[in-house]
């Protein structure tokens, strides 16, 4: 069973980098479009909560794709922003949106696998993701990952989906993700099975309380959730004491 388990780990790694390489070219786009723009809304967020606790901090955005998140995290003033993604196309296509920003000096973005992260313990003051998560093939070693290179007192966010409950998003929020994203996703990125697996990874995806488990079974401490969008999606924080 444990060499079966792994094999399926390796599988979905493999999968989730050829995926995400294929549809690099149209990510940017799809994002906004996909979302009518709200995701730039909840990036913003994400790093006012950041703000409140952290000034001048060195950043690691984890899953960083195209560096949205990092470019964000600007705002923060930071003395370092490192993003690492296991899609080289993605990396790309985030390095050209930096320079062309001006902000090179200030961003890195490396080839990495988030569940095995490059870096030597209590080497970050942030580590964030932005929608990576649910792509994990193993979130909680991910997550142990983090936490790991995290310094003292270091604050992790993570900004994803979520399943909300209430009415009326819970049948508006299952219809678009089962029909209207899907169709949408393939007609412009040519990618049938990237866009079923994201609604797919979104529904398995262990959300509210069941991450706030996952956060605090990782060591993380005053770990919260803020719902966003009527629980479309969260931001969750933890602190690493």
């Amino acid at each position: 069973m444990e060499d079966q388990s792994q094999k399926f780990k390796e599988d979905k790694k493999a999968v989730v980098e050829s995926m995400f390489d294929s549809i690099a070219w149209r990510y940017d786009f799809l994002n906004h479009f996909l979302s009518f723009s709200v995701d730039r809304l909840w990036r913003k967020k994400a790093i006012r909560i950041i703000s409140k606790s952290h000034k001048n901090p060195v950043i690691l955005d984890v899953a960083t794709g195209t560096g949205d998140l990092a470019i964000a995290a600007m705002k923060l003033n930071p003395a370092k922003i490192t993003g690492i993604d296991i899609s080289k196309n993605m990396l790309e296509i985030g390095k050209t949106k930096i320079e062309r920003k001006g902000y090179s000096g200030k961003i890195d973005m490396l080839q990495a696998d988030s569940e095995n992260i490059p870096f030597s313990n209590s080497s970050f003051d942030v580590v964030m993701v932005a929608f990576g998560v649910r792509n994990f093939s193993d979130p909680l070693k991910g997550l142990t990952e983090m936490k790991r290179v995290l310094r003292g007192k270091g604050m992790i966010m993570v900004l994803e989906f979520s399943k909300p409950s209430g009415f009326p998003f819970k049948p508006v929020y299952n219809f678009y993700f089962r029909n209207i994203l899907p169709f949408f996703g393939k007609l412009f990125s040519k990618d049938k099975a990237a866009y079923d697996y994201l609604p797919d990874s979104v529904m398995k995806f262990p959300d509210n309380e069941e991450f706030l488990s996952l956060l605090t079974l990782a060591g993380f401490s005053e770990t919260k959730q803020i719902k966003l969008t009527g629980g479309v999606a969260s931001i969750y924080t933890g602190i690493n004491l």
